[in-house]
């Protein structure tokens, strides 16, 4: 598995401010489009159900996409439009290709709702990610918690930090946990039967080696929960460059050992994402070679 690393050799941007710029431009995109979200849930779920169109799904019956998802991304991509229109974008709904890019080019990887599932159903847990990528590794990024309202954010080599409503501003640590054995570990499964299939047969394997796991549906909240010490490890296979490109910093920026596919592999390949606390990496990543798990599990 490819281990998270500084990028090499970018032209642009390059410096410790330009990372930051980057940074609160993030945290601008995801906050003004998790607004959004916030507001259209009960416009879009009134007296309990989704309006008539609101819902469709995509590659398989079980992942849905709302008219919300695609509200949010499309904010993102106008406001990008206006204040960086020469970056390229990457978008779950809108596409975009993070390899075509010459070097030094910024690319936004954005999810407009991580969890949609959880949106769909009202629970809390979905999510508004922002990455900015620079020659395949993210530099800056947000992740905003919209049930919450809670910004989760990046830049490379600056650490990480979470506001809170109220304002507050927390830097992020992992946690300190050094033993396997009560390390509380969360996942994640795919929507096609086959591969959620050997995720479980994997899940059974695993289980008894940790303290619990959880399961909570949105990966980039996942890598925040891991950043801010609420999770002590996270594993899954089959993310997309959106799910990851914002969290990954985050996580790694509060110090998490991060191994994560390159960003041009799209989930269907099914790669091994894992996030870790460093007292428990070693022994997780030996657990997980054990059990087989580093094997791709293809869609």
């Amino acid at each position: 598995m490819p281990e998270y690393t500084e990028p090499e050799n970018a032209t642009a941007p390059s410096t410790s401010a330009e990372y930051e710029q980057l940074r609160r431009l993030a945290v601008e995109l995801a906050e003004a489009a998790a607004a959004h979200v916030r507001a259209r849930r009960p416009e879009v779920f009134a007296d309990g159900g989704p309006v008539e169109g609101a819902v469709a799904t995509k590659g398989h019956a079980t992942d849905p996409v709302t008219v919300v998802d695609t509200e949010s991304e499309q904010l993102i991509r106008g406001l990008l439009a206006e204040r960086r229109p020469t970056d390229a974008i990457l978008g779950e709904e809108g596409g975009g290709d993070v390899g075509a890019t010459t070097p030094g080019t910024v690319t936004w990887v954005v999810d407009p709702i991580d969890g949609t599932v959880n949106f769909l159903y009202g629970l809390p847990g979905y999510a508004v990610s922002v990455g900015a990528v620079v020659d395949g590794k993210p530099v800056a990024g947000a992740v905003v918690d919209v049930a919450a309202a809670t910004t989760y954010s990046a830049a490379l080599g600056a650490g990480s930090h979470a506001v809170r409503p109220d304002g507050t501003r927390v830097t992020l640590r992992c946690s300190t946990e050094d033993s396997l054995s009560v390390a509380l570990v969360a996942t994640g499964f795919a929507y096609g039967s086959a591969r959620r299939a050997r995720q479980a047969r994997l899940l059974t394997e695993i289980l008894p080696q940790i303290r619990d796991i959880r399961r909570l549906g949105a990966a980039a909240m996942d890598l925040c929960h891991v950043a801010s010490g609420r999770l002590d490890a996270y594993y899954e296979h089959g993310l997309n460059a959106w799910d990851w490109a914002a969290g990954a910093l985050i996580a790694a920026e509060a110090g998490a050992v991060v191994h994560v596919p390159p960003v041009t592999v799209g989930g269907a390949a099914g790669e091994l994402t894992v996030v870790a606390a460093p007292g428990i990496a070693e022994d997780l990543n030996d657990l997980l070679d054990r059990v087989g798990a580093p094997t791709a599990l293809p869609d």
